[in-house]
């Protein structure tokens, strides 16, 4: 049996192998080191410690480099070329990009709750709330609370748990949620785990969407919606839905929130007070994001509960929902951050200004304009045109069909092969009858091959 030492060394030399970074199930095969998971998780924490090694990402989507090699910090340098930052969210970036023992360690400031009126202060401009009306509006808006978003719920239940899992370092495709959710096929070559969040994200959906007007910013909403979407996640079976009993850190932070249950307790009841007086349904949204996380109220799961409770105030009043597409994870991670150890919203307020926008898009029945072509689908348009006509027409099933398109992506720049897996993939679940020619698919090709991916 290798001593500490030795084990310590055969991960160093592992990760220099990784140029664009290391899961910890890569660095275990490539050691060749007949070590617990738990254990190799404790190597690493030391290596990262003594600065030997950096991690991005957080539970299984974490990545590992070793320090020798400068990787890209893709985030930073191309966050404005994903959305677009204000100078003072480039400077909360560039506070929480420094290492962590070059940051101050920060409490919970209850002021930056207290001191927020609703309807009197606002995270959210005139000229930005404006903005978010015209692009969230649908033609429902005189129907019931709930009419719209139960009129898109298979497409956004596959959306929403995907994204929302995503953010968390979930590693299915958004193939694999769409098998998951609509045909009970977990992948194979994932872990019981990523599918328990996507079908724990499928339940807490349906129960925000499909319940009746007791849904809201109450005890009764939020505490079962972290019951949902907690539940089989946590070593504690008890603390689904129930209020935290005791510290918690936050990883890559130097935040520490509150530990007393008491002071949980009236904090948080403060957040659902203050949440259901606000009457701007996307002002009311962002609090949410920014309050909940914040207080981290719960064991965990709090930025997932976040990001779902976000889509009450949309649900009631039957605008776009808010699904997270497109958005990049480290940016939103830092966003949070820098609410944590800064007490700033800016980088936040922008990823989730961009987000909606992106997911108003694709949900809104009347558009108000059709907007600039996506540059990324204009320059792969030939490759997901070949791709997805070769799909359909050989009728092959959602498993062959992500196989092949994974290994189309891995032809391409690594930088491009994520986007251009879910490009192709949105488009598939996109197909219908009244669009499929543009594929030069015949009309039989298609039926052939929808009667195989609608097959339950």
């Amino acid at each position: 049996m290798q001593d500490i030492k030795s084990q310590l060394e055969a991960i160093k030399k592992a990760l220099l192998q990784f140029t664009n970074g290391a899961t910890i199930e890569d660095i275990r095969s490539a050691t060749g080191l007949k070590i617990e998971l738990r254990t190799m998780q404790r190597r690493l924490v030391a290596l990262e410690e003594n600065g030997v090694i950096t991690s991005t990402g957080k539970t299984r989507g974490r990545l590992y480099f070793h320090s020798q090699i400068k990787k890209k910090p893709a985030t930073q340098e191309s966050a404005s070329d994903i959305l677009p930052l204000s100078s003072e969210s480039k400077n909360i970036l560039a506070h929480v990009s420094r290492p962590i023992q070059k940051r101050n360690p920060v409490s919970y400031n209850r002021e930056f709750l207290e001191q927020y009126r609703p309807n009197k202060d606002s995270y959210l401009t005139e000229e930005e709330l404006d903005r978010l009306a015209s692009i969230g509006k649908t033609n429902k808006p005189e129907q019931p609370a709930g009419t719209y978003a139960k009129e898109v719920l298979n497409r956004l239940l596959i959306d929403l748990s995907w994204n929302s899992s995503r953010l968390e370092g979930n590693t299915y495709s958004l193939l694999d949620t769409q098998r998951l959710i609509s045909f009970g096929e977990a992948a194979n070559d994932k872990s019981d785990t990523d599918a328990q969040m996507i079908l724990n994200h499928k339940d807490a959906i349906e129960f925000l969407v499909q319940s009746d007007e007791n849904i809201g910013f109450n005890r009764y909403t939020i505490l079962n919606l972290h019951a949902l979407l907690s539940n089989n996640l946590l070593p504690d079976p008890a603390a689904s839905g129930r209020l935290r009993t005791h510290g918690v850190g936050i990883h890559q932070s130097v935040y520490e929130p509150l530990a007393v249950l008491q002071q949980i307790e009236e904090f948080f009841e403060l957040i659902l007070d203050k949440a259901t007086k606000i009457k701007n349904p996307f002002e009311q949204a962002f609090f949410i994001m920014v309050q909940l996380p914040y207080l981290q109220p719960f064991d965990d799961v709090n930025k997932r509960v976040s990001r779902l409770a976000a889509n009450i105030s949309f649900n009631r009043h039957n605008l776009a929902p808010l699904s997270f597409i497109d958005v990049p994870g480290d940016l939103y991670i830092q966003g949070m951050i820098g609410i944590y150890e800064l007490g700033r919203i800016d980088l936040l307020k922008d990823v989730f200004l961009w987000a909606y926008e992106r997911s108003a898009s694709r949900y809104a029945a009347v558009r108000q304009s059709l907007g600039e072509p996506d540059p990324f689908r204009l320059k792969y348009r030939e490759q997901m045109r070949a791709l997805i006509a070769d799909i359909v027409s050989s009728a092959q099933p959602p498993k062959e069909a992500s196989a092949k398109i994974r290994m189309a992506a891995g032809e391409l720049p690594q930088s491009d092969q994520a986007k251009f897996t879910e490009a192709v993939e949105t488009e598939l679940l996109s197909l219908h009858e009244g669009n499929f020619a543009r594929y030069r698919i015949t009309p039989t090709e298609f039926k052939k091959w929808s009667a195989i991916w609608q097959k339950k």
